[in-house]
């Protein structure tokens, strides 16, 4: 391959938008203090979410985690609707833009993992889904990802001795 960056670089940024799209799958305008209109979890994304953690926790052989699932996301459902939402929207972002690259696929890889362990028992495909998921994270974040066609690539020019020109583990 001759231009491998580049090529990690569109899989980043098609990663990157199938995660944004729940700007406008989980996403509304909701009124802060009943008058400021702002960006948040739709609500009916905070409805659907403990029906469906319900069903993935419903015959989940992984008693931890399905305790986890019933006991912690389903009573406070209102809370990880507004952190699955904003989590996703904000990897999104991250990896579209190729900015803090490295932030985003960890936010990525906890949520990948996270969805992974609620619906590996669904079905094969969904365990190759989320394996497909982390490995690309892990890629992402191992390789700097943004450092092509990304905000990254930008900062680690103009400021070589910053935090972002440094590679994990060299």
């Amino acid at each position: 391959m001759s231009h491998p960056a580049r090529a990690l670089a569109f899989l980043r940024i098609v990663t990157g938008l199938y995660f944004a799209k729940t700007m406008f799958t989980k996403f509304a305008i909701v009124f802060v203090g009943g008058w400021l209109p702002l960006p948040g979890p739709s609500a009916r994304w905070i409805a659907t979410l403990p029906v469906l953690v319900g069903k993935q926790a419903a015959g989940n052989p992984v008693e931890w985690y399905r305790n986890f699932l019933v006991d912690t996301v389903i009573p406070h459902a209102h809370l990880f609707a507004v952190l699955t939402a904003w989590g996703e929207a904000v990897v999104g972002i991250l990896l579209t833009l190729g900015f803090l690259t490295g932030i985003g696929s960890l936010v990525g890889l906890i949520l990948v993992v996270s969805y992974g362990l609620a619906t590996q028992w669904m079905s094969p495909g969904q365990q190759g889904f989320h394996l497909l998921l982390v490995s690309q994270m892990l890629v992402f974040f191992l390789a700097r990802a943004g450092r092509r066609w990304g905000v990254d690539g930008v900062l680690a020019r103009t400021r070589p001795k910053s935090l972002l020109a440094r590679r994990p583990f060299s």
